[in-house]
């Protein structure tokens, strides 16, 4: 069965959908199938692999829910091994619709957890919230990638995602769920306040934080506007040759 993991962090702006990106990029070049799941109503990891949103008839809304079969809602992408189920902006409203559903928490582990076969690796990206969605990524997954800013205000928060994480372990929602990765991403080392930053996480997430620090770099903005990974758009960058070596690093790992 393939290993899902959620990409969280309820602070905006963090690289959380770059990490989630780039790295199911380099894990599918690596041989891996792999799927995203986008599970984030502003749909930039659909707009990231060039799909349409316009042109999107199911969405993770529509999986999600339950409506229709899987074949229906998952898309290609140009990158041999990697799929994706793009968003919808119907997925904002979402939380109100199901708020009064029986197990509201399992329906994205409902739905999942049957393709999870086909698939070395599943990747959902959750909205920068711990609303509903985020929650019901967390009771779906294996494990947690948290990808953190290096500056002082991403710190302010990240042990409320901690804390979620051990409820849902507690309430029995998802007893084995744990922290896989922690991602330095916007690293600067000229920077102190990186430096210290990157000092503070090392110090609390010493098992888990991966040693590959993301830098700062134009290049990973970019990408997305021209509907692909930075691999293809730059690949000689300093943010393309990170997220290779992070992605080894967590292939590593893996085994």
């Amino acid at each position: 069965m393939g290993r899902i993991y959620v990409f969280s962090n309820q602070k905006g702006g963090v690289g959380k959908t770059t990490t989630a990106m780039n790295m199911a990029d380099f894990v599918a070049k690596a041989g891996k199938k792999t799927l995203l799941v986008d599970m984030d109503p502003q749909g930039n990891l659909t707009s990231g692999f060039g799909v349409a949103k316009n042109e999107i008839e199911n969405s993770s809304y529509d999986f999600l829910l339950g409506h229709g079969r899987f074949e229906g809602v998952v898309k290609k992408t140009h990158i041999p091994n990697l799929d994706i189920i793009p968003s919808h902006m119907d997925l904002a409203g979402i939380e109100l619709e199901i708020v009064s559903y029986p197990n509201r928490e399992r329906l994205l582990k409902k739905v999942l957890r049957p393709v999870a076969d086909v698939y070395d690796y599943i990747f959902v990206d959750c909205p920068p919230s711990l609303g509903l969605i985020t929650l019901n990524a967390l009771t779906a997954g294996d494990g947690v990638i948290i990808p953190i800013q290096a500056e002082f205000f991403a710190l302010e928060g990240l042990s409320q995602l901690v804390n979620i994480i051990k409820l849902v372990n507690q309430k029995g929602l998802n007893p084995d769920l744990k922290v896989a990765g922690v991602v330095l991403t916007m690293f600067d080392s000229r920077s102190l306040m990186s430096r210290q930053v990157a000092a503070e996480i090392q110090k609390y997430f010493s098992k888990t934080i991966f040693k590959t620090f993301i830098p700062r770099n134009i290049k990973l903005c970019e990408a997305p506007s021209y509907g692909v990974p930075v691999s293809e758009h730059a690949p000689k960058s300093k943010g393309a040759i990170a997220y290779a070596e992070l992605t080894q690093e967590f292939l590593e790992r893996e085994k």
